[in-house]
Formats: structure tokens, C-alpha cells, sequence
């Protein structure tokens, strides 16, 4: 019997919105593929995407892996030519300049983020609210990289114009009217998950079995490991330089999403300002909560939710979470460099490990 500890093949990590979604923020596109040292049978397939890297692991793969990669880049850049803030010929852009009370017409993939999105909004009452983007800007997380506290005014404004009620979707004819002109939406908050789950589709047409995919910390899997089990995805220790796991989940045909407070945020007069933005208060949160990992079936949702249940905090967002069945595992700061777990019965179902 092996008694060693199984490896991890991947930690995830809360980097959202960090130069999001940045084909067009001087980013290039270079990548590479290769087998790992020590595991000849694993392929590792890695390249930039949304203003990140992104890494596909294959096991024993059949394909030729320089048509796998260009497949795998081909499948995110379709979702950030789609989805980006940072480019004006965006189909995000269009919607973000349409006039209010037209119908604007959704491609197959922008509609699937939308129902999506719109979906978890009404799950969560509002804590995922892809209209959040005039808040993301005012302070400084979006487009512009001056960060700094927004004037009262300014939060008034960018507020008055919040409100994914404000968006009314019609199934039928794969069209979305807004209320407003000046609502606008920024999918930092989903848009990742779905570009994992168009990689996983992407491998599976071609008939890959066994992989794992990680774009920007949201992670998905299939099959089996370099070592016949299932895949071992570790959650960061929230704070921690260098970056080291705190748990480990085996997952094998499920996804895994993390929002955290503290990799993405800026500090002025002594207080810390993260990227997490509460669509009710106009504010980054200022709660205890600093990481909440979210385990679905596919990784759109898992994105959405892990956003949605930073946002309504250790008490509001453990209750639902519970009361929905979604596999969430919370982590709080109890001191400096103190942290404490909470999770759902859905999340300790799953037999995570600490890691050692």
C-alpha cells in the first residue's frame, strides 16, 4: 500500500480582476507545452489569458499537444474577445454602451454567462451583481489603475446605477434590455469560470479523458491524476508568502472556485481595501471573512457563488450556503496570521485534507 501523501498538482488562489480580463493590457501570448519532469506520462500545457496565466494538465494524452494548446487558447480567447472590459470591440463593451429599453442581442456564450450570472444574483439576493462595474471603477479595480477611496459623491453616483434588476433577459429571443443607459456590467466575477468550463468542453470534443485546467485560480477537472487518483487541488492559506496550501480536496469531475480578500487590494491611512466589492454598501467588505472556496459541477457557478458568499460575509454567507447545499468552505481571520475553517455539510462531505 502507498502511504505517501499524494502530491498536489494545483493550488488555487483568489486573483480576479487583477489587470481582469486584459487581452488588451500588454499581455502576450506566448505558451508552451511540454511533458513533467518525473511524470512522463503528465503533459503540462500553459499560456497567458485575461490578464493571467493558465496552466492544462493531460494525462497520457493521445493528441498532438500543439494542436491541444492552440485549441485550449483558441477557446479563451473567444471568451475575452467576448467578455473583456479592456477592449472596445468587446461584446461586453457593445452591451456597456447599448441604449436602455432596446433590445441587445446575446451570443450563445454571452447569453449562458448571463442566465448564469442573472441566477446566482437571485440566489444571493444581490451579493453577485454583475452591474457592479461603476463601483469597480470608482475604486480602482476595473479599467483605470488609480486606486484610492472614492468621494461620498462619487459612491452616490456609481450606486444610482447598480441593479441587476435593471436587466430583463428574454429566453426566448437571447436578448437583454436594461433599464438604464449608464448600467453597465463588468463579468470579473464569472467570466473565468466560464472560460474553464469552454476549455473542459474544448478537450472533451477532442476526446482527452483525463485533465485538469486552472485559468487565473478556478479550477477544473476529469478523471484521474499522473498517479491514478483523483486530482489533488489545494486551497491557499490565506496571507501565507510564498503561497502554500491549507487543504486539499481530491476532485475528479467537479470544479473549484476561491474569492479572497488578500491578493488583490491596495492600503491608505492604515486600512487595507480589497477588490471584493458589496454591490449594498458600495464598499469593499470589511468583515472578518478572507477566503471562501466554492466546489460545483461546472466552474462558472462555482465563480459566481464564491463571489457572492465573500461578499455576505462569515454568518449570512454560511447560511445560505448550508441551506442551498453548496460545497463552501470558509475561511476567517481571527488575528494576524490566525485563521479559522467553518464549512458545509456539502463541503465536508468531500473529505478534504489539511495539508501537510
Amino acid at each position: 500500500m502507498n502511504t505517501q501523501t499524494p502530491a498536489v498538482d494545483a493550488v488555487i488562489s483568489p486573483r480576479r480582476r487583477q489587470v481582469l480580463l486584459g487581452a488588451a493590457a500588454g499581455i502576450g501570448l506566448a505558451g508552451c507545452q511540454r511533458f513533467e519532469a518525473g511524470a512522463p506520462d503528465v503533459a503540462r500545457i500553459s499560456g497567458t489569458t485575461m490578464g493571467g496565466a493558465y496552466t492544462v494538465k493531460l494525462v497520457a494524452p493521445d493528441q498532438d499537444l500543439a494542436a491541444v494548446r492552440s485549441a485550449v487558447q483558441g477557446a479563451l480567447d473567444a471568451v475575452d474577445w467576448r467578455m473583456s472590459l479592456f477592449r472596445a470591440d468587446s461584446e461586453l463593451a457593445a452591451f456597456n454602451r447599448a441604449r436602455s429599453g432596446e433590445p441587445f442581442a446575446l451570443s450563445d456564450e454571452m447569453h449562458r454567462v448571463f442566465v448564469a450570472a442573472l441566477a446566482v444574483s437571485r440566489q444571493t439576493g444581490g451579493a453577485f451583481d454583475m452591474t457592479v462595474a461603476p463601483l469597480v471603477e470608482q475604486w480602482g479595480f476595473g479599467t483605470s489603475p488609480a486606486r484610492r477611496v472614492p468621494s461620498t459623491a462619487a459612491l452616490v453616483e456609481a450606486r444610482a446605477r447598480l441593479g441587476w434588476q435593471t436587466l430583463h433577459l428574454d429566453e426566448a429571443t437571447r436578448t437583454v434590455v436594461k433599464d438604464r443607459r449608464d448600467v453597465q456590467a463588468d463579468l470579473g466575477g464569472i467570466a473565468k469560470g466560464y472560460g474553464v468550463d469552454r476549455v473542459a468542453a474544448t478537450l472533451e470534443a477532442l476526446g482527452v479523458g483525463h485533465y485538469m485546467i486552472e485559468v487565473g485560480g478556478e479550477v477544473r477537472t476529469r478523471g484521474a491524476n499522473g498517479a491514478g487518483a483523483p486530482w489533488q487541488i489545494g486551497i491557499e492559506e490565506p496571507d501565507a508568502l510564498p503561497q502554500r496550501a491549507r487543504h486539499v480536496v481530491a476532485l475528479s469531475g467537479r470544479a473549484m472556485a476561491t474569492s479572497g480578500d488578500y491578493r488583490n487590494y491596495f492600503e491608505q491611512d492604515g486600512r487595507r481595501f480589497s477588490h471584493e466589492i458589496d454591490p449594498a454598501t458600495g464598499a469593499p467588505i470589511a468583515h472578518a471573512l478572507c477566503s471562501v472556496t466554492v466546489v460545483a459541477d461546472d466552474c462558472m457557478r462555482a465563480d459566481a457563488l464564491a463571489t457572492a458568499l465573500i461578499v455576505m460575509g462569515p454568518r449570512r454567507g454560511l447560511a445560505l450556503a448550508e441551506a442551498e447545499g453548496i460545497a463552501a468552505l470558509f475561511i476567517e481571520r481571527t488575528a494576524p496570521g490566525q485563521h479559522r475553517d467553518r464549512a458545509t455539510a456539502a463541503f465536508a462531505a468531500l473529505g478534504a485534507r489539511t495539508a501537510a
